[in-house]
């Protein structure tokens, strides 16, 4: 997708255009994730608690505008539809600021959900306070956790695959892998990987 660099630039300005406050810390694999409650597309709110019968999630921060995000909204659907059944599905988060990118409010989030059909939750981190406490610096940013007992564990962040341009050329499935590897009973032989997309559009402090 040769657009893509354009787009960037166009991600990249409004970075320096904005005040952004950057997370600290952040987990690292092998943490406990700290369970949230968000507002989802449907109005309602959700936690990860609501779906008991998961053995995991794949957590992604997304938004509507991100040239990156809009490159992989397939493969993320493609996430769910293929690892949902087999009880790691898709729960994305929309961290961005809508007063710094208005294509992201929550009236633009329906509307692309709708759109797009997704068939995961799509939530609204309008306090930006579960991007920050995960550490996602960028959209879309991965987190799969898994199930141990009460308690969700991360066993891999980072980025999809290896090539955030052309799905055909793909080598390496990150997600995949991990998902493979986990749900082989071991732990994702690579659990990091650097997420690639638009800097997370930060509240002005």
């Amino acid at each position: 997708m040769k657009k893509l660099t354009s787009f960037f630039v166009l991600c990249f300005g409004l970075v320096l255009l904005s005040a952004f406050v950057r997370p600290s810390g952040g987990y690292q694999v092998g943490d406990t994730a700290t369970d949230f409650k968000l507002k989802n597309v449907d109005g309602k709110l959700m936690s990860l608690a609501d779906n008991k019968a998961a053995k995991g999630f794949i957590v992604v921060f997304t938004c509507n505008t991100c040239p990156y995000a809009q490159a992989y909204e397939s493969r993320i659907i493609d996430l769910h539809k293929k690892f949902a059944p087999q009880g790691y599905p898709v729960v994305a988060i929309n961290p961005n600021d809508p007063a710094v990118a208005p294509g992201d409010s929550f009236e633009k989030m329906q509307a692309r959900a709708t759109s797009k059909k997704y068939p995961f939750p799509y939530l609204l981190d309008e306090t930006q306070n579960v991007a920050q406490t995960y550490g996602a610096t960028r959209t879309p940013h991965l987190y799969v956790l898994t199930r141990h007992g009460n308690a969700l564990k991360v066993a891999y962040i980072g980025a999809i695959d290896d090539n955030s341009e052309e799905p055909t050329a793909v080598k390496t499935k990150y997600v995949e892998n991990a998902l493979t590897d986990i749900m082989a009973g071991k732990p994702a032989a690579t659990n990091s990987t650097k997420a690639v997309g638009c800097t997370i559009k930060w509240k002005k402090a």
